[in-house]
C-alpha cells in the first residue's frame, strides 16, 4: 500500500543563535565557515533548523557582528589578515602562495583557489596559525592575471566547444562558442585567449587566437612549447623591412670614428653551426714581450637604435631561445647571421676591450671603445681544441699561448672562491625532418674555456669601468649587472645532507670554504653514475643569476663587479650595456631610474622562459627518440622520488622517465619522504634516490612530454663506478 504522508515540517524555533555561532567562528581563528559547517559544528542535522542558522546568520551580517569574505561564508570581524603573493599551484589543485616576508608558503586547498590561476598575483585571506600547522589561507581576488593565453586542444559539443590546456597547473576548462573557434577543428591543438570569468561560471570563456596544428606532430608541438612561453617564431613583416632598410656598406666616415684593427690577426672560435658570431679575438706580440689580446663584440648598438621598433622588438623577446632542432634569434636574420655577426674576411663594427697582458695572465692596460676588426680565421671549437692538444695547424702558436694564459686566469677564479660548473650536456643527432636519430654528449674542453676566460674578464672589466671608482669601490654610475646571490643556507644544508649519501663531502659555511668543497665535490662525481643528478641538484642550491642595477657581485664566479656585454646579437641586457658604457667612456653619465630595474626584471624574466622552453624541447626529443625503443633495456639511476613514483635518469642518453608507484608489481610501495625511498609494505624493500635499476620504456606521449618506464631488474653493480 502505498504512503501518501506528507514530509513533517519544522518550524523555527525562535532561538537566539548569536552566542553560539560568535563562539563557534571564534574557535576557527578566522577561517570562514558555510552555514551548513556552522551547523554541523552545532551538531544540527535538522534541515529546517540548518535553514534557520542561515537566515540567523544573514541578519548578524547586517547587523556588523559578522562578516562575509566569501559568498556564502561567515567569520568574526577584526581577526583577518590579507597578504599578496604569487600563487604557485600544484598538479592536484591545491596551490602555494609565495610571500617574501613569510618564512613558509602560504597553502591554498582546492576549494579556496576561487577562478585564481598559476602565477597570479593574488590577494589572500591569512588563516591565524595554529599550532604546529602549516600556514594556510583563501585567495579573496585576483589583483593581477599571470597570464591570458594558454596551450591546449579543442574539443567540441554540439553547440560550443570546450579547451583543455597542456599544463598540468591549469585546473579548468575554458568554454569557447563556436564562432570564436577560427575555423580550428575537432582535436587541434590551439592558443586560447582567456576572455571573461563571469561570477556564477564554473569556467571562464575564451576564443580561440592560433591554430597551431595537430597534436604530435612536430612542428605542432615546437610551436606550441613557444606559445606556451609567449616566445614568437616569426618576426612582423615591419620589422623584417627595418631589418633590411639598413646599408651594408661600412663608410670611411664611421670608420674614422673608430681604432682601425683591420691589420691586426683576428680569429673567432664558435660551435660548428653557429651563424651568428657575437665575438672575436685579436692578438698581437708586443715590443716589450707582452701580449696586445683584443676582445672584439659585435657592435649591434651602431645597427639597432634606442626606440625604433626594431630595438622594441629586441626588448620584447629579451633573448634569442635554444631550442633543440632550431634557434628562434632575438634579431632578424639580416643582423644577426649577416650585419652585426663578426663573419671571416669581412670588415665588421665592434665595441671592444682591448688587454695589454703578460704570459702570466697580469694586465697592465686595459683600453674600452668602438673599433672596426677584420676576422682573418674562423675556428670550430673542434679546429681550436685540435691546435691546442697537437701544436700544429693555423695559428697552433697564437691559440696554445692564448689557452696558457686562459688557464691562468681560470686557476686564478678558482683560487678566489669560483665554482666549477662543467655540467655535461645531452644533444641530439637530427635528421633532415629533425627528428632525433642518437644522442652525444657536449663537454667543454680547453678551446671552450679559452673563450670563456677572455669573455669573462671583458665581461667584468667593463662591470668595473662603470660601476667602481679607481679603488675599486662602487660608484653611483648607473650600471646593468649580471647578479648572483650566496646560497640559500637551508638548500646547502639540503645538499649536504644529501650528497653525504654517496660518501661526499659539502661545507655549509665559510664562503671559500663552501667554493672548496663544491669543487672538490664537483671534480671527484665526474664519471660516476649519480653525477648528472648531483651536479644539477648541486646547480639547484645556488640562487639565480639575473640582472640588476642594484650590484651585489657574482657568487658563482666570485666576481665582485660583473656585467654581459659580449652577447650582444642574442641578449637585450648586452645591448643595454654597450649603450652605458659608450654613454661612460664619453663622459655622460646615465641617471638611474625605476625603469632600468623594470628593464633588468623583463629580460630575467625573457631568460627564465627561454631556459623553459629550451628544456621542454629537450623532453619533447627524448620523448621521441625513446618511441620505437620500447622493446629495449637501459640501466639508469633514481633521481628523483615522489608519492607517484620514482623518476629514473637513463645512463646512456640521459633521458628521464618514470616508473609509477602502481608498476612495482612485487609489493605495495610506500612514500617516504624523508628518506628520499619508497618502501615495499609486505617485503620492506626500498627504492631510493641514487639506487641503479634497469627498465624497459612503457609508454611515451609526445603532447604531455612524458615518459614512462617499467622495472626489469635491480642492478648489483655498485651506485658509485
Amino acid at each position: 500500500m502505498s504512503s501518501n504522508k506528507k514530509t513533517k515540517k519544522t518550524s523555527g524555533t525562535g532561538k537566539d543563535w548569536t552566542e553560539a555561532i560568535i563562539k563557534t567562528l571564534e574557535k576557527e581563528d578566522g577561517r570562514p565557515l558555510n552555514y551548513k559547517q556552522i551547523s554541523s559544528r552545532l551538531g544540527i542535522k535538522d534541515r529546517a533548523l540548518r535553514l534557520e542558522i542561515s537566515q540567523f546568520l544573514e541578519k548578524l551580517l547586517k547587523k556588523g557582528a559578522l562578516e562575509s569574505p566569501a559568498n556564502g561564508r561567515y567569520r568574526v570581524p577584526g581577526v583577518e589578515k590579507y597578504v599578496e603573493g604569487i600563487l604557485d599551484m600544484t598538479s592536484t589543485g591545491a596551490a602555494y602562495v609565495s610571500l617574501q616576508e613569510e618564512e613558509r608558503d602560504i597553502y591554498i586547498s582546492p576549494k579556496h583557489v576561487n577562478k585564481a590561476l598559476h602565477g597570479d598575483r593574488v590577494k589572500v585571506l591569512l588563516y591565524a596559525k595554529r599550532k604546529n600547522a602549516k600556514p594556510a589561507g583563501e585567495v579573496v581576488e585576483v589583483v593581477e592575471r599571470h597570464k591570458t593565453d594558454f596551450v591546449g586542444v579543442l574539443e567540441f559539443n554540439k553547440n560550443f566547444a570546450f579547451f583543455r590546456a597542456d599544463s598540468r597547473k591549469m585546473h579548468t576548462d575554458i568554454y569557447i562558442d563556436t564562432e570564436n573557434t577560427l575555423d580550428a577543428e575537432n582535436g587541434d591543438k590551439v592558443v586560447v585567449r582567456m576572455t571573461d570569468w563571469p561570477e556564477n561560471a564554473n569556467s571562464p570563456f575564451g576564443q580561440v587566437i592560433k591554430v597551431l596544428g595537430k597534436p604530435g606532430d612536430h612542428q605542432t608541438e615546437i610551436h606550441a612549447i613557444l606559445a606556451e612561453y609567449d616566445l614568437p617564431y616569426e618576426f612582423p613583416p615591419d620589422i623584417h623591412e627595418a631589418a633590411e632598410a639598413i646599408p651594408e656598406a661600412i663608410t670611411d666616415a664611421e670608420i674614422k670614428k673608430r681604432r682601425d684593427m683591420r691589420g691586426i690577426l683576428t680569429f673567432t672560435i664558435d660551435p660548428a653551426d653557429a651563424k651568428d658570431f657575437d665575438d672575436a679575438l685579436s692578438f698581437k706580440v708586443l715590443e716589450n714581450g707582452r701580449y696586445e689580446i683584443g676582445v672584439h663584440i659585435a657592435d649591434v648598438a651602431h645597427y639597432v637604435r634606442e626606440e625604433t621598433a626594431l630595438d622594441k622588438e629586441a626588448y620584447a623577446r629579451g633573448t634569442s631561445v635554444y631550442l633543440v632542432d632550431r634557434v628562434v634569434p632575438m634579431l632578424p636574420e639580416r643582423l644577426s647571421n649577416f650585419l652585426c655577426s663578426l663573419r671571416p674576411n669581412e670588415d665588421k663594427l665592434a665595441f671592444s676591450v682591448i688587454f695589454e697582458m703578460d704570459g702570466n695572465g697580469k694586465i697592465y692596460h686595459k683600453w674600452f671603445g668602438r673599433t672596426v676588426i677584420h676576422s682573418d680565421v674562423r675556428f670550430a671549437y673542434e679546429d681550436a681544441q685540435k691546435c691546442i692538444e697537437t701544436k700544429e695547424g693555423q695559428l697552433a702558436e697564437e691559440v696554445s699561448i692564448l689557452n696558457d694564459i686562459a688557464i691562468k686566469l681560470r686557476d686564478a677564479r678558482m683560487k678566489s672562491g669560483a665554482i666549477a660548473f662543467d655540467k655535461v650536456e645531452m644533444k641530439f643527432h637530427l635528421d633532415e625532418h629533425g627528428n632525433p636519430t642518437g644522442v652525444y654528449t657536449k663537454e667543454s674542453k680547453e678551446a671552450n674555456h679559452l673563450i670563456e676566460e677572455f669573455m669573462l674578464l671583458a665581461n667584468r672589466s667593463v662591470a668595473a669601468q662603470v660601476g667602481a671608482d679607481k679603488n675599486g669601490k662602487p660608484n653611483k654610475n648607473l650600471m646593468v649587472y649580471r647578479i648572483h646571490d650566496d646560497p640559500d643556507p637551508d638548500k646547502l644544508e639540503d645538499l649536504s645532507n644529501f650528497v653525504k649519501r654517496f660518501g661526499y663531502q659539502v661545507a655549509t659555511s665559510g664562503t671559500k670554504k663552501i667554493s672548496a668543497s663544491l669543487n672538490a665535490m664537483l671534480k671527484e662525481v665526474k664519471g660516476t653514475s649519480e653525477a648528472n643528478m648531483i651536479e644539477t641538484l648541486t646547480i639547484r642550491s645556488m640562487a639565480k643569476a639575473i640582472y640588476s642595477t642594484k650590484n651585489v657581485g657574482h657568487y658563482g664566479l666570485a666576481f665582485p663587479f660583473y656585467t654581459h656585454f659580449t652577447s650582444p646579437i642574442r641578449r637585450y641586457p648586452d645591448l643595454m650595456v654597450h649603450r652605458i658604457l659608450a654613454e661612460n667612456l664619453n663622459g655622460k653619465t646615465i641617471k638611474g631610474g625605476s625603469d632600468w630595474e623594470d628593464k633588468c626584471k623583463h629580460t630575467s624574466n625573457r631568460e627564465l622562459l627561454a631556459t623553459r622552453a629550451e628544456r621542454d624541447s629537450i623532453k619533447y626529443m627524448q620523448v621521441k627518440f625513446l618511441e620505437d625503443k620500447k622493446d629495449q633495456e637501459f640501466f639508469g639511476t633514481i633521481t628523483g622520488v615522489t608519492e607517484w613514483g620514482v623518476f629514473v635518469e637513463l645512463e646512456e642518453n640521459k633521458c628521464e622517465g618514470m616508473i609509477r608507484i602502481r608498476d612495482f608489481k612485487d609489493d605495495y610501495y610506500l612514500y617516504d619522504e624523508s628518506n628520499y625511498a619508497i618502501v615495499g609494505e609486505r617485503t620492506g624493500k626500498i627504492y631510493q634516490l641514487g639506487d641503479r635499476v634497469c627498465v624497459m620504456v612503457k609508454d611515451t606521449n609526445l603532447e604531455k612530454k612524458t615518459i614512462d618506464f617499467t622495472l626489469v631488474k635491480d642492478s648489483s653493480k655498485p651506485i658509485k663506478k
